[in-house]
């Protein structure tokens, strides 16, 4: 859509509001967003025209953008529609025009939408109109309600009395009430506010056991309800165990709906009370249900979506084991382990099958194997697959290197997706002639090198970081978690002469398409050479070389800014600085001590301040850094590999492998995540788990509990980082029950895939 002026002006001000930002970066960045520029583009090349906005500030204006500019295409309907009726007043154009949600213009285009028969277009039909706006005039005060309507008995339009046409009357009066925008409004709040959220089980599932137990007989106020019990309440109701319902203050709400019916005493106000009610009860509580329930249906996706956005960015952004030779295993037990070996580049090298737990026979043949792939193809580690088998095969894969007297480090990596990966289209087109298995034993020995460039080619609501990931909104899940792999990828940047296709499509500026085209050219002509080459590749013009270029490293290549976050459009600024230290651009990148001497402020200019500069600086300093952290792996007990081995008071390392609002689920090695409740993340309060670990984070644990019939393990990073004895847990003051008891119900409510 082109926005008018006018249009635009609304637009910003009401962003600037939502916001709390400065006009100016509210007008700049919609500029930016306009002309094309992506998010991460903005955010890291245009620091002086936004005032240095982040990326989650850029993305929130760019949200109101897109929801202003759909709501005032819609008001361009509405206008339309209402002046084609001939009852378009000034007032309500102002009014229109000046809504800032698509629910208030909704309620205000309510009385003029083209809709169904209802009992109030019958009763207009019949000729009860005028009655009816006698009623509302409420003017008389003498005689009764049916001698002001005998004139409209007429027995051929069905109205066979007095009775008939007041009923008619009352009608149309209803639902002139129900499409009133400011009545609906207050039924709106009102029940918002004051509303309360009921669950009860359905009659046939009363006996029924079921993971939806604690809803069977439910309530909790409308607007403090968490995510993940609106959504576990929903899920219960879609599977036929729960009805759902929202308790509105209804004598409240009738009371002010009387108030705004009735002007004084007249000889109508007994009819006009049992209006306001009917209008209420038959025509705006319903609607007005549906629409909190969306609303709060919405929300609750919201912050689920929140949550899953979160853990997927700390898994994308795990530390790369970096450019070693991997030996990845996909274990097994009956049909064996894949073992795959990759180079330092993720280059793929060979493959083989051992079968050490099938037998005492077939151990040693599977040892002779195991070392045959680590001599011949030079591994420098090893990454094991934490599903099944993966803690057997684990020190099946320590004690044979230790035999040996290799000082080989053995990784174990999380396997989720991998087999998503293996059947996926990117895993057929990359290795067509190799077994599901061995793909993902690659994959698997990809992720310990770089998990970002890997993690990149598979769906994120395969990763097994989300919560009740697929009842949200899949449209606004996809787009969140894209949004986030666009993030970190462009974060990290990428190496141009390494990347496949599924990482470089996330680059800034670059489509699937586009990203083909690069591998393609790199494949008929060799490694790129320099940023500037890109410009040769097909469909790659000036616009999306701006977008990309930054975030695009060459190693080794004609230019050593090419290895930086450098811009392109700076590197003649970047001579310039090198000129005036009487040196060139590669020594000033091979030397930390020279940048130092560089006045910034010399360089300051219309088109680049010292944001710009300082970033110019730091990428300098340290060319080609990854921004991740040090890469570390938790040390896991040989003695604990199963859910039978843990007792009570272990201290052990794990890792964070998903992160929900009431608790975090922790890996110790057991093929069972335990969960760590919010109670027990830390001695300070936490509102939500991702106040205190984020997934893949190494953590220290004690067992609270363990319940092998329902294989739960509950832990306490609190108590494991105080050594101190377990203290008596708190009660809540909600519930009256002792905040450890949560747990169970945790797990009830987590609706995360048990891995086994």
């Amino acid at each position: 859509m082109t926005l008018t002026d006018q249009q635009l002006a609304r637009i910003l001000g009401v962003i600037v509001e939502e916001t709390g930002l400065a006009p100016k970066q509210v007008a700049n960045t919609v500029t930016l967003l306009q002309e094309g520029a992506t998010v991460p583009f903005i955010a890291r090349y245009r620091k002086e025209l936004t005032f240095e906005l982040d990326e989650v500030q850029i993305r929130q204006i760019e949200d109101q953008l897109t929801y202003q500019t759909e709501l005032e295409e819609r008001k361009g309907t509405v206008l339309k529609t209402i002046g084609e009726q001939g009852k378009l007043t000034a007032e309500l154009q102002i009014r229109i025009e000046q809504t800032r949600t698509k629910t208030e213009l909704e309620d205000l285009y309510l009385p003029y939408k083209p809709k169904r028969r209802t009992k109030a277009t019958i009763a207009k039909e019949r000729g009860l109109e005028p009655l009816a706006d006698v009623v509302a005039a409420q003017e008389l005060v003498a005689g009764t309600p049916e001698e002001a309507a005998t004139p409209f008995i007429d027995p051929g339009k069905e109205v066979p009395d007095a009775a008939a046409a007041l009923e008619g009357a009352g009608h149309i009066l209803a639902e002139r009430l129900s499409e009133d925008a400011d009545a609906r409004a207050f039924v709106r709040r009102v029940s918002a506010e004051q509303g309360i959220f009921s669950s009860r089980v359905a009659p046939e599932k009363k006996e029924t056991v079921s993971k939806f137990e604690m809803y069977y007989d439910y309530q909790e106020p409308l607007k403090s309800i968490p995510s993940h019990r609106m959504l576990a309440m929903r899920r219960g109701e879609k599977e036929e165990f729960l009805f759902l319902s929202i308790i509105a203050p209804v004598e409240e709400i009738l009371a002010g709906l009387k108030s705004r019916l009735i002007k004084g005493d007249s000889i109508f106000r007994p009819l006009l009370e049992s209006i306001a009610e009917d209008a209420y009860r038959r025509l705006i509580a319903p609607s007005i249900e549906v629409e909190l329930r969306l609303d709060s249906k919405t929300r609750a996706d919201e912050a689920a979506i929140a949550v899953f956005a979160e853990n997927l960015k700390n898994l994308l952004l795990l530390p790369p084991a970096g450019s070693k030779r991997v030996l990845g295993i996909d274990p097994g037990l009956r049909t064996g382990s894949k073992l795959a070996a990759v180079d330092e580049t993720g280059r793929f090298l060979g493959h083989c099958t051992i079968y050490p737990h099938t037998g005492s026979g077939n151990v040693e043949p599977a040892k002779k194997e195991l070392l045959r792939m680590i001599s011949s193809h030079q591994s420098e580690l090893v990454a094991i697959g934490n599903g099944t088998a993966g803690r057997e095969m684990e020190l099946f894969v320590r004690q044979t290197v230790g035999e040996a007297g290799l000082r080989l480090p053995v990784v174990v990596v999380n396997e989720a997706g991998a087999s998503v990966y293996s059947a996926s289209d990117i895993a057929r087109e990359e290795f067509p002639d190799l077994d599901l298995t061995v793909r993902g034993a690659i994959s698997i020995a990809r992720r310990l090198q770089d998990p970002l460039a890997e993690l990149v080619k598979i769906d994120p609501k395969s990763i097994g970081v989300g919560q009740y990931q697929h009842d949200v909104n899949q449209n606004a899940l996809q787009k969140a978690l894209d949004a986030v792999v666009e993030s970190c990828v462009n974060f990290v940047g990428v190496d141009l002469n390494t990347a496949s296709w599924a990482l470089l499509s996330y680059v800034s500026g670059l489509n699937e398409t586009q990203a083909r085209a690069i591998t393609s050219h790199r494949d008929q002509n060799g490694p790129f050479a320099s940023r500037q080459t890109l410009l040769k590749v097909s469909r790659f013009g000036p616009k999306t070389f701006e977008q990309a270029a930054g975030f695009l490293r060459i190693r080794n290549g004609e230019d050593p800014l090419d290895n930086t976050a450098v811009h392109p459009e700076n590197y003649a600024l970047v001579a310039t600085m090198a000129n005036d230290l009487s040196t060139t651009v590669a020594e000033l990148v091979k030397e930390p001590s020279l940048v130092g001497r560089i006045d910034l402020k010399r360089y300051v200019t219309e088109q680049v301040g010292l944001p710009t500069l300082r970033d110019i600086v730091e990428e300098l300093k340290k060319p080609g850094r990854d921004p991740r952290a040090r890469f570390e792996t938790a040390t896991l007990r040989d003695d604990v590999t199963t859910i039978n081995d843990l007792q009570e008071g272990m201290i052990l390392q794990g890792t964070v492998t998903n992160v929900a609002a009431f608790g975090a689920f922790v890996d110790i090695g057991v093929h069972q995540d335990g969960l760590v409740h919010v109670s027990h993340l830390s001695r300070r309060f936490v509102r939500e788990a991702s106040e205190a670990v984020k997934v893949g984070e190494i953590v220290k644990v004690k067992v609270l509990a363990v319940d092998l019939q329902r294989k739960r393990i509950s832990l306490s990073i609190k108590e494991a980082e105080t050594g101190g004895e377990r203290k008596k847990a708190e009660t809540s003051p909600a519930t009256g029950k002792n905040k450890g008891a949560d747990d169970r119900s945790a797990w009830e409510r987590a609706g995360f895939r048990v891995r086994k």
